[in-house]
C-alpha cells in the first residue's frame, strides 16, 4: 500500500525568530520512502537537521521577518496491516528491563504518575499482567475522556485529563501513558500521521495524531486510546516521554501560526 502524506504550515513573525521542528518521519521509516522526504522552506532560509536523544529528526531554522512556510509531500510504502495485536506479549519485571527503556517508567512533564498511582492500582491492580492490562487501561481511557477539538488545551496534563474527562488525542495518550507507567509498564508518547485509511471518512480537518507505545515481550507495540481499535497506515514522526519531547514546532520568540494543512491518503501509484 502507498500513502501520500505531508503538510503546509505557515508562521508569521515580526523579527527573526529561531524555531525547532519535529516534522520529519522517524529514521527507521526512511527505507519505506518511495519519493524523497524533504522539508521545503519559503522563503529559502538555512535549515539544519540533527537527531535528539530519542532518535527523532529535528530541524533548526530561523523564521525571518514576515514569516515562513514549511511544506513537505512524499509517498511512503506501508504494509497495509492494522496495528499488531499480540495478546500473549508478556510484561517484564522492572529489574529485567533494558536500561534504555527505564526512562519510560518515570514521571514526566505531562504524565504525573505520583498523582495517579493509587487510582491506577485501584482500577487495574486485579487485571492480568501484560497485554490484557494495557488493553484494560486503553478501554478505561477511551470511555473516560470525551473527545472534542474545542477541548484542546496544551497545558492539560494526564492528571487534569483524568479529572476533567475531556480532551483531544494527546490527552488520551498522556493519560494512558501515565496509567501504564503507574502499573510498571514502560510507555512512550508518539506523534505522526494517521489518515482515514480502512475506516469511513471522518468529517473533520486532517491533523497530526498522537498515540502511545508500550514495551512488552521485548518489543514496542502501538496502542490508541482515542480510537481504541487497530488502525492502518500510522507514519511515526517522533517519540518521547510526553508531548514536551515531541512538540511539532517550538518557537524561541513570538511566531504566530497562520496556516496548518496536513494530508495522509492512500494512493494507487507514485505521482509522476
Amino acid at each position: 500500500m502507498l500513502i501520500r502524506a505531508g503538510y503546509d504550515i505557515s508562521f508569521n513573525a515580526e523579527v527573526p525568530t529561531p524555531m525547532l521542528a519535529l516534522l520529519s518521519i522517524r529514521p527507521e521509516r526512511a527505507f519505506d520512502l518511495r519519493t524523497p522526504h524533504r522539508i521545503a522552506l519559503a522563503p529559502d532560509v538555512p535549515a539544519f537537521d540533527f537527531e535528539d536523544a530519542f532518535g527523532n529528526v529535528c530541524t533548526r531554522f530561523t523564521v525571518p521577518p514576515g514569516g515562513v512556510t514549511l511544506s513537505c509531500d512524499f509517498v511512503i510504502e506501508d504494509g497495509g496491516q492494522p496495528d499488531r495485536v499480540v495478546p500473549d506479549a508478556v510484561q517484564h519485571p522492572v529489574e529485567e528491563l533494558p536500561n534504555e527503556v527505564l526512562p519510560f517508567l518515570l514521571a514526566s512533564r505531562y504524565c504525573e504518575t505520583d498523582l495517579l498511582l493509587d487510582t491506577a492500582w485501584s482500577l487495574f491492580g486485579n487485571t492480568a499482567l501484560g497485554w490484557a492490562r494495557v488493553q484494560a487501561i486503553v478501554d478505561f481511557v477511551h470511555g473516560h475522556v470525551e473527545f472534542g477539538y474545542p477541548h484542546a488545551d496544551n497545558r492539560r496534563t494526564a492528571w487534569r485529563g483524568f479529572q476533567e474527562q475531556v480532551g483531544v488525542c494527546r490527552d488520551y495518550a498522556h493519560l494512558a501513558v501515565a496509567l501504564c507507567r503507574c502499573m510498571n509498564i514502560p510507555a512512550r508518547y508518539c506523534t505522526g500521521y494517521l489518515g482515514d485509511i480502512g475506516i469511513p471518512p471522518v468529517d473533520a480537518p486532517m491533523d497530526f495524531s498522537a498515540w502511545f507505545e508500550v514495551y512488552l515481550g521485548g518489543e514496542w507495540y502501538a496502542f490508541d486510546a482515542r480510537h481504541n481499535r487497530p488502525r492502518i497506515g500510522r507514519i511515526l514522526m517522533a517519540i518521547g516521554r510526553d508531548a514536551a519531547d515531541t512538540a511539532l514546532t517550538t518557537a524561541f520568540g513570538n511566531a504566530e501560526l497562520v496556516r496548518f494543512d496536513v494530508h495522509a491518503d492512500e494512493v494507487e501509484a507514485v505521482p509522476s
